[in-house]
C-alpha cells in the first residue's frame, strides 16, 4: 500500500507534465502559423466546427490547402483519445512554413473544436475517420473556402492520415490542380494490417480511388525510417496509376513526423508534372 500512495503522486505529476509539454509544442506551433500571418477561421459544417488557419492575399492565384494527419486518435492500440486535437500539428507547421500567397490549412473534424462541434463522437476520430460522411464534410468546407478566391484551382497537401483526405477529396472533385502527400496513409487497410489493428469498414480507403486521380499531378513523400507508414504502401499507391503523373520521393533520414518541417522549404520546390506517355 505504501508503494501504490508513493507512485500514485508520481504518475500523476508525470501525466501532467506530459499534457504541459503538449500544450506548449501545440501552443509554439500555433504561434508560428500566426507568425507567418495565417488566421484562424471556424466553419460550420453539418454540426461540425471545423479549424481553418488561411492567408488568402490575391485572387489570382491557386490556393495550398494543407490537410492535418490524425493527430491524437489513439492512446493505445486500442484506447481511443478523449481528444483528436494533435500534439504535434505538422500540418499546421508545414503551411506556416509555406510563403504562397494563398494557403489555407484544414484541422480534421473535430479537432482543436471538438467541445464546440455537437455532432463529433469518437468514431470520427477512429473507426470513420475516411468515412464518406466526413469527406462530404471537408468537402463542402473546401467550397466555402474557395468562395474567397473564385475560379481558381487547389493544390492539396496531406500528412498522414491527412494524405488519405486529400486524395479521397481530390477524387471528387474538379478543381485539384496537384496533389503532395507527407509520410501518407494512401492504404488504410495495408497499415492496419501491418500494425495488426482493427480494420475500419465504415472509412473509403484512398487506394481504391488511386486511378481516379491519375490524372492529377502528384508527389509523394515518405521517411526512410518511418515505422507507422511504411515505404510499400506509398509505392502500392502509385503502381495502381499508370505512372504518368506521380512520383515518390524518399527522405532517407525522416521518420514519421520529424524532419519534414526542416526540409519542407525544399521539398517543395520539386517539380510536379504528367510525363507523355509516348517516348
Amino acid at each position: 500500500m505504501k508503494i501504490t500512495l508513493t507512485l500514485l503522486p508520481v504518475l500523476l505529476c508525470s501525466l501532467l507534465c506530459c499534457a504541459c509539454a503538449g500544450n506548449q509544442a501545440r501552443d509554439a506551433t500555433i504561434h508560428n502559423a500566426l507568425q507567418s500571418g495565417l488566421t484562424p477561421v471556424e466553419i460550420a459544417v453539418d454540426g461540425y466546427i471545423l479549424t481553418t488557419y488561411q492567408r488568402i492575399t490575391t485572387t489570382n492565384e491557386p490556393v495550398r490547402v494543407y490537410i492535418e494527419g490524425d493527430g491524437l486518435a489513439w492512446i493505445t492500440p486500442t484506447q481511443a483519445s478523449a481528444d483528436p486535437t494533435p500534439i504535434h500539428a505538422v500540418g499546421l507547421s508545414l503551411a506556416a512554413l509555406d510563403s504562397s500567397p494563398n494557403v489555407v490549412y484544414l484541422a480534421r473534424p473535430c479537432q482543436f473544436s471538438l467541445q464546440r462541434s455537437l455532432q463529433c463522437t469518437t468514431a470520427d476520430w477512429t473507426g470513420k475517420r475516411f468515412s464518406e460522411q466526413l469527406v462530404q464534410v471537408m468537402d463542402r468546407e473546401l467550397d466555402i473556402i474557395m468562395r474567397g478566391a473564385p475560379q481558381q484551382k487547389i493544390e492539396l497537401v496531406g500528412y498522414s492520415g491527412g494524405g488519405a483526405m486529400a486524395v479521397l477529396l481530390a477524387a471528387r472533385r474538379s478543381d485539384i490542380a496537384s496533389l503532395r502527400t507527407v509520410a501518407g496513409n494512401l492504404d488504410d487497410e495495408a497499415v492496419n494490417r501491418y500494425h495488426h489493428v482493427s480494420a475500419m469498414p465504415e472509412s473509403l480507403n484512398p487506394i481504391d480511388f488511386a486511378r481516379k486521380i491519375e490524372h492529377i499531378p502528384q508527389r509523394h513523400f515518405y521517411g526512410g525510417r518511418d515505422k507507422i507508414i511504411p515505404s510499400f504502401v506509398t509505392e502500392s499507391f502509385v503502381q495502381r496509376q499508370q505512372g504518368l503523373c506521380a512520383t515518390i520521393t524518399t527522405v532517407a533520414e525522416g521518420n514519421h513526423q520529424d524532419i519534414w518541417e526542416t526540409q519542407w522549404a525544399d521539398l517543395l520546390k520539386l517539380p510536379l508534372g504528367c510525363r507523355s506517355e509516348c517516348c
